[in-house]
């Protein structure tokens, strides 16, 4: 004689809370999609009451058509400190590239930033909002008695993917951008080369742009060297020259 199966009532628990949860988590997809929110931006945002700005409310979002854009996009006129120069890279979340440019010998500073865009002194609920079109950027300053270009070009393409259009992983958006952002014609030269060499050894088309370097905005404190300082968890990142640990992007 057959026997009825009944599930234990452990059992059925958990199948009806896993069902809620991916209930649940469509929701809150189709929830983001339809405000055009990035979830990472989120994640990103450290201040609870920018949050607010992310989703649209509060003060406007900047219109480039209302600012100053040709400050904006000046040349970048700021001065290395003596004996040193500028080179500048956008590859994806600025915290994990800046991390790995302290890590290159000859490098002697680091700062993150935002640039590339039409609205003049944006904060970073600004850029996330992608509607100033400023890339998020690692501006560097190296001793090319102990560096050159094309090391700091190597450790570019080594950090990102330059195939992604504006976009670097789950970070998606303009200012996840792919950019080499020259200082001198020698710069631009040798980036470009860079570009055709990389190109042959991919089978996508690479989408980097390589551009004059435009004005500069140092980024908000606590982005500074923030895998440096613990990132989001606590965890110091080493910036010990030629380390080679992981980068855990986020700390």
């Amino acid at each position: 004689m057959l026997r009825s199966l009944t599930l234990p009532t452990c059992l059925i628990s958990i199948i009806s809370i896993s069902k809620s949860f991916l209930s649940i988590s469509h929701s809150l997809s189709l929830f983001f999609l339809a405000l055009s929110v990035n979830p990472n931006d989120l994640l990103h945002c450290t201040d609870p009451m920018n949050i607010l700005k992310i989703f649209g409310f509060g003060a406007n979002k900047p219109n480039p058509s209302m600012e100053n854009s040709a400050i904006a996009q000046a040349p970048d006129d700021d001065v290395p400190a003596p004996g040193q120069q500028f080179a500048q890279f956008g590859a994806g979340c600025f915290w994990g590239v800046e991390l790995a440019f302290q890590r290159v010998p000859g490098v002697t500073k680091t700062e993150v930033g935002y640039t590339q865009g039409f609205v003049d002194n944006p904060n970073y609920e600004d850029v996330c909002s992608g509607t100033t079109t400023h890339n998020e950027v690692v501006r560097l300053q190296y001793d090319p008695k102990d560096c050159t270009f094309d090391t700091l070009l190597d450790a570019f393409w080594a950090r990102h993917d330059p195939t992604s259009l504006n976009r670097q992983g789950n970070d998606v958006g303009t200012q996840y951008r792919s950019g080499i952002y020259y200082y001198t014609p020698e710069q631009e030269t040798a980036a470009r080369e860079s570009v055709e060499k990389h190109q042959k050894l991919l089978n996508r088309k690479i989408v980097t742009e390589i551009l004059p370097a435009k004005k500069f905005y140092r980024a908000e404190k606590y982005h500074q060297q923030y895998l440096a300082k613990g990132g989001r968890f606590g965890f110091k990142q080493s910036t010990e020259k030629r380390c080679n640990d992981p980068i855990r992007c986020y700390g």
